[in-house]
Order: structure tokens, then sequence, then C-alpha cells
């Protein structure tokens, strides 16, 4: 089926929803939206998301409105918060990005760097903004 096949609601509904997973990214990475579950903290819910980053490809520097708590399950690549020297990542390593916190992900390697992030971040703002 074709976009422009499309009621014009259900389109609207469809771009509104692909650019909330798209939120920060550049066009080499891609969040999957996995599951959403309120938590014990009021006004914040998680959001599990499959990460996958293209070989050289970079997130784009952006931050969440929440804590970011990830996994890596495959690949290589580096981790670049401000302030900080980057932080190389490769399969089995995990990592923490305080909510605000301005960072970037790279991929160093020559596969797709897949990563499972979990984020705890307020109801009802977008899981990730640009950053400047």
């Amino acid at each position: 089926m074709r976009l422009t096949s499309l009621p014009r609601a259900a389109l609207a509904l469809l771009l509104c929803a692909a650019g909330a997973v798209a939120t920060a990214q550049s066009g080499a990475i891609k969040r999957t939206v996995i599951e959403r579950a309120d938590v014990s903290v009021p006004h914040r819910e998680a959001v599990v998301a499959r990460v996958e980053l293209a070989p050289g490809g970079v997130a784009g520097r952006h931050t969440h409105p929440g804590d970011e708590i990830s996994y890596v399950l495959e690949g290589e690549g580096e981790l670049l918060i401000d302030g900080a020297a980057p932080r190389p990542l490769k399969a089995g390593d995990a990592f923490v990005v305080p909510a605000g916190t301005v960072h970037d992900a790279k991929n160093t390697g020559a596969a797709t760097l897949r990563v499972v992030g979990v984020y705890v971040v307020e109801k009802g703002k977008p899981l990730g903004s640009p950053a400047e």
C-alpha cells in the first residue's frame, strides 16, 4: 500500500508516530519502541526500544526528558557525552545517560550497532530532542 492511498487522518497519525520514534535521529539510526509502561514515579513512564545504528553512522547530538539505560547487544561504537572523553562500546557493555545530558553515539565498526535502550522519561514528552 502506498502512503498516498491512506486517508489523511490515518496518514497524519502514522507520521506523528514515526516522528515520535525518530526524534533526534539521523538517517543512520533506527529506534523501534517495543514497550511503554507506567513506573512507580508519578508522571514518568518506561520506554523500551531496540536501537540500530548503521556502520559509520551517528545518532546526532540529542537529549532525553529522563534517564537512558542501555545495553549493547552487537557491534562496536562510541558514546559521546558533552564534556567527557569518548567512551568505547562493544557487545556486553552497558551505559547510563542522565536526563537532559547532551550526547551522541557513533558506530565505529563494520557491522550494525544494536542496543536495547530503556528510557525512564516524562510522560507526554518526545523521547528525544535534538541538541544544538
